[in-house]
């Protein structure tokens, strides 16, 4: 049998063994960082043997791809502080238990996986109260995590185009226009419409109007290329699409790739009087915010340039004025 233990008293060694056969994944370090125990859990979960790490700090090849802290290594070094950085959440020792709690995707390199661990490491004192090991045991949540993202991406995705819902693109816009104040840095607005949909859902029945909307979907989610960008569903057959960072020149090319996209979807329409297949009428708004600038002002602005494009002829882009302070008053 594999060894499990290393350099651990004999008075303790019964217990060490019966450790190697838990069913919770567990390894333990000593007062120098060292691995002493790693049982057979450890091993099925990590695909790393103990013999290759006993003895060593070499334990944190076993979840991540180059050098870092596990758990147990910031217990036995002192520097709470680093949690930060490190854990997607944990919770700091307290008056109730003096270990750590944490959460995090670990890439598992040897057992060729990603898993998300719940993380609990506690430290072991003698009598004087010198911390002699610490233990760090693991508990794979992969499948709760992602259940939940995938119920999250549920509360926040449309359900007929896959893009973000109009909650998200509210949330989006306010975040993202915070961001732009505090860091003036650009900001952009695209409002896409659908020409004469009510004509098209009359002609081919909504079931055909559903398969539409998401065929243009797809096209203007592609067009928002960056991993920035956010296209949204804003309501029926209008579409938004939010550009941070992005001067006005960008915003009309990002607009007009995205109108050419769906022109480009070739979707006949027989109840157009624009063109004999469905097209999208946009329009942009652009500023660098001051503070006084609200998420209302641009969305106003660029629902005014999607007005006057579908006032112009319909299928085109129309990038509004800048807004100025007199437009947030």
């Amino acid at each position: 049998m594999t060894a499990l233990f290393k350099d651990v008293p004999n008075e303790h060694q019964f217990a060490v063994r019966l450790m190697q056969h838990l069913i919770v994944p567990t390894f333990v370090l000593n007062a120098n960082g060292n691995v002493i125990i790693w049982n057979n859990a450890c091993e099925r979960l990590t695909g790393v043997m103990a013999q290759d790490v006993l003895g060593t700090k070499n334990h944190w090849r076993a979840f991540y791809e180059e050098p870092r802290a596990c758990l147990a290594d910031i217990l036995v070094e002192g520097r709470t502080e680093s949690l930060d950085g490190l854990y997607t959440s944990f919770s700091e020792p307290g008056a109730v238990h003096t270990g750590l709690r944490a959460e995090n995707w670990c890439v598992m390199p040897k057992a060729s996986k990603r898993l998300y661990l719940a993380i609990n490491s506690g430290p072991i004192y003698d009598d004087d109260g010198k911390l002699i090991a610490v233990v760090e045991t693991l508990r794979d949540m992969t499948e709760q995590k992602q259940a939940e993202n995938a119920l999250k991406s549920l509360a926040h995705k449309d359900g007929l185009t896959d893009l973000a819902n109009r909650r998200s693109f509210d949330m989006a816009l306010e975040a993202d226009l915070l961001y732009a104040v505090r860091e003036q840095t650009p900001i952009a607005l695209l409002l896409c419409d659908i020409d004469h949909f009510k004509p098209y859902n009359d002609i081919y029945g909504h079931q055909k109007g559903d398969e539409c909307l998401r065929r243009v979907a797809q096209a203007i989610g592609t067009g928002a290329k960056r991993p920035t960008d956010l296209a949204a569903r804003y309501g029926g057959e209008e579409f938004a699409v939010i550009l941070p960072g992005i001067d006005a020149a960008g915003a009309a090319r990002v607009a007009e790739r995205i109108r050419c996209a769906v022109f480009d979807l070739d979707e006949p329409h027989k109840g157009s009087t624009t063109s004999e297949r469905v097209t999208l009428s946009i329009g942009v708004t652009w500023v660098v915010p001051t503070d006084d600038l609200q998420a209302k002002h641009l969305i106003e602005h660029a629902d005014k340039a999607l007005y006057e494009a579908k006032h112009c002829g319909r299928n085109q882009v129309i990038c509004g004025e800048g807004i100025g302070e007199a437009d947030t008053a």
